[in-house]
């Protein structure tokens, strides 16, 4: 009441109140509402963490319950991209960081590789159709970008070759292949693509194609462990394991996958075009392919 008198009869804060007193008794209460502010705002801050750390656990989970004893790793502290500029060479602008991509190694999408590239991120894997070259830059621009992004992140590459049917045989037609030289680990490829092709026949009742002839890293090779140090990922060579399925048996396996290696964005929004972003050239117009 006295400090309401003192300042002219008007209503003070908490804060000010407290201020008021003059006697150390209530210097030290006031210490104690400071301090329960303090952990509050604290708590506050750290609040999305133990989210964060609940949804990686829950992923763990799921991945365990998926493949019972199932374990995966990727190499770290090596040279990646970032996402950002994966990004940003997919529309065909410089990225921040060095390496990132090349002008003999087109990365620059086209209205329809945006769309399948934007709905990748949110799938966990890549529907393409046969093989996805583009014979204006002579090469697969869509590939390109979507290998760099599994690269960023450190997952394998998922992928769903669309071939045409045949309509003269029963035969399986479509493509589903993982390359996992985005781990950037050539020494634990041969044990997880056994269990792979195990748990794949299991699930599904689909044996791997030729799978003699894939089983040919040596992760011994200490060139090969350098260049998956240091190198980026267009100058690491690939290594694939292929299905042969149909188009249904590719989806339910592509999402299968997907949830295993926990590669899908389900937040990812399309992107948009930046502003001022003109078309490339090809090596034929004078430009240099990068589109």
């Amino acid at each position: 009441r006295d400090a309401t008198r003192r300042n002219g009869g008007k209503k003070l804060s908490l804060l000010i109140f407290l201020s008021a007193s003059g006697t150390m008794h209530h210097r030290s209460f006031l210490a104690t509402p400071l301090i329960v502010v303090a952990f509050g705002t604290m708590a506050q801050c750290f609040l999305p963490w133990p989210l964060r750390s609940f949804r990686r656990f829950a992923t763990a989970r799921l991945a365990e319950s998926i493949l019972p004893e199932f374990a995966w790793r990727a190499r770290e502290g090596c040279w990646r991209p970032d996402v950002r500029d994966v990004e940003k060479i997919s529309w065909g602008q410089p990225a921040k960081k060095k390496r990132t991509g090349s002008r003999g190694t087109p990365h620059r999408l086209n209205e329809e590789e945006r769309r399948a590239f934007d709905q990748a991120r949110r799938n966990g894997y890549l529907q393409v159709t046969g093989s996805a070259w583009r014979a204006q830059r002579r090469d697969a621009p869509l590939l390109n970008s979507y290998r760099s992004l599994c690269d960023a992140r450190a997952k394998p590459m998922i992928v769903l070759h669309k071939l045409r049917p045949c309509s003269y045989s029963d035969k399986l037609v479509d493509k589903l292949v993982v390359d996992l030289s985005p781990l950037r680990l050539p020494r634990d490829y041969q044990m997880l693509e056994l269990r792979l092709v195990e748990v794949i026949l299991a699930e599904f009742g689909i044996q791997c194609e030729s799978l003699d002839e894939i089983l040919t890293s040596d992760g011994e090779d200490d060139d090969e462990e350098d260049a998956n140090e240091l190198r980026p990922i267009y100058r690491i060579p690939s290594h694939f394991i292929m299905w042969n399925v149909d188009r249904q048996q590719g989806k339910q396996i592509g999402k299968y996958l997907g949830n295993v290696f926990n590669t899908a964005e389900p937040k990812s929004s399309s992107a948009k075009k930046p502003k001022g972003n003109k078309p490339g050239k090809g090596r034929r117009s004078g430009g240099y392919g990068i589109g």
